[in-house]
């Protein structure tokens, strides 16, 4: 299904009956990497997914966008939609528009579940500043190597070749989009939530590490964190009949009869 939300074309899907749950997916993912939860969760809920802007088959953002902004679009969505006290489940990149949703609107969420949540800044060591000022330099002489007409393909080459993961797989606006909310630090947010919040981490996550999840466990003040082990970043993929049990665990009493 598709709805025109400030002139953008957002898709998303709505499955099941009952009390709202919203799922948000994390970068370079969409609503099929979400499905596992949509499953889960349609036969007692009434369950919507979204492919937020910038993925899978909703339109581009037209400028550069922070959190803030995708921030904006989900509630617009949920007004759209009609939707109250929902049910928040957000995933790294889904669960930093949580944070900030949920810090700003706290009688619109019933109850919320992050999942390997993004939104803090990462601790640098040596190693990471000598990369980046590494990259910044070759980015240079890349630039400077090459006659004006090369340079775009030139400079497409190095990103492919030198630029992280998720950097290379970016194009155009949603690299810049990408610069720019990974370098925010939704710290001083999360003592202003005061939703009861579930955790749920893999131990052996790598993009976003498990101390983040301890520091939002410390300053979302009703919250409580899941760890699981043998788990990467989709720690709901790598253990789900765990993420389901938990999940189930967390939300009794929300569910009502339709």
């Amino acid at each position: 299904m598709n709805v025109s939300i400030d002139k953008l074309n957002i898709n998303y899907i709505c499955e099941g009956e009952g009390n709202p749950v919203l799922i948000l997916h994390g970068w370079g993912a969409n609503i099929q990497t979400v499905m596992p939860i949509v499953n889960h969760l349609k036969n007692r809920f009434k369950v919507y997914a979204v492919d937020l802007p910038g993925f899978g088959e909703s339109d581009e953002p037209k400028d550069v966008w922070g959190t803030n902004e995708y921030k904006d679009i989900v509630k617009k969505f949920i007004d759209k939609m009609g939707l109250e006290k929902i049910i928040l489940i957000g995933h790294s990149h889904g669960g930093r528009i949580s944070i900030m949703l949920s810090s700003e609107y706290q009688e619109l969420i019933n109850k919320m579940i992050l999942i390997d949540s993004a939104g803090l800044i990462p601790k640098r060591k040596p190693k990471y500043y000598a990369k980046v000022y590494t990259f910044k330099t070759l980015k240079v002489i890349y630039r400077g190597i090459f006659f004006w007409k090369d340079k775009k393909e030139a400079m497409e080459k190095f990103y492919k070749k030198f630029g992280s993961d998720d950097y290379r797989n970016a194009q155009g606006v949603m690299r810049n989009i990408m610069v720019k909310v990974v370098n925010e630090n939704l710290r001083p947010y999360l003592s202003k939530i005061k939703t009861s919040t579930l955790l749920i981490w893999g131990r052996d996550d790598d993009a976003t590490p498990l101390y983040m999840g301890e520091i939002m466990e410390k300053e979302i003040e009703d919250s409580g964190l899941v760890v699981f082990d043998n788990a990467g970043h989709f720690s709901y993929v790598d253990q789900l009949y765990s993420f389901k049990v938990v999940v189930d665990k967390f939300l009794e009493g929300c569910v009502t009869d339709v």
